[in-house]
């Protein structure tokens, strides 16, 4: 079995670049778990299947391929608010956290993001790490993601659709979005990525052994 660091946190707190950060200094495994929900709301979208046909949603997330899981493409604005609709459903999300358990498990580790991995999928991680930022600063890094790629939005309209999907996360009944209890709290309003990374890496060094570090 692998050793597992599961990071939770809220959308763009910071953890997918962290997680990136730490699975390419430990050379563990990567995944980002907000895709493999994305690529079911994606793969409706294009079947033009409701959203709401949790059958259908759940045969999908039962036969997902996490190798074939396209940053590029899944990160569209469009696809995020169809999976946050997808991600309340029960039989989506116990489909995707068995094939989340048996990646956490690769060899020599893995790094898995998302809302629910300290509390759900990894409960037993030896790191659990709760990322976070105020909903302000969130949307001004959402905001920049989005103007960058060539797109246009405003700042009112990603901080509204962030809040909103706050309270979706937060209050779904099937794992909700909250720290577990025995995370570690790392607050990026006001650090950067090094900060973050280093603070990390110490509770990582702490856990993994003085022989594993990087």
């Amino acid at each position: 079995m692998g050793f597992a660091v599961a990071i939770d946190g809220p959308a763009a707190s910071g953890k997918g670049t962290l997680a990136r950060r730490i699975a390419d200094t430990y050379g563990f495994h990567h995944l980002d778990t907000g895709l493999t929900y994305r690529a079911v709301a994606n793969a409706l979208l294009d079947a033009g299947a409701p959203l709401d046909d949790e059958e259908q949603a759940a045969a999908v997330a039962a036969s997902l391929d996490f190798a074939d899981l396209d940053r590029s493409v899944l990160s569209a604005h469009k696809i995020g608010e169809a999976a946050s609709m997808v991600a309340v459903m029960p039989a989506v999300r116990a489909a995707l956290v068995d094939a989340q358990r048996r990646f956490a498990a690769r060899e020599p580790g893995a790094v898995l993001d998302g809302r629910d991995i300290g509390t759900v999928v990894c409960p037993d991680a030896p790191v659990k790490l709760f990322v976070t930022a105020s909903p302000d600063i969130r949307a001004h890094r959402r905001f920049a993601e989005i103007e960058a790629a060539g797109n246009a939005t405003s700042y009112d309209v990603v901080l509204d659709d962030l809040k909103k999907r706050d309270a979706r996360d937060m209050r779904r009944a099937d794992s909700p979005l909250r720290p577990s209890e025995d995370a570690h709290l790392l607050d990026t309003s006001e650090m950067d990525i090094e900060a973050a990374f280093l603070a990390a890496k110490r509770l990582i060094d702490a856990a993994y052994g003085a022989g594993n570090k990087t």
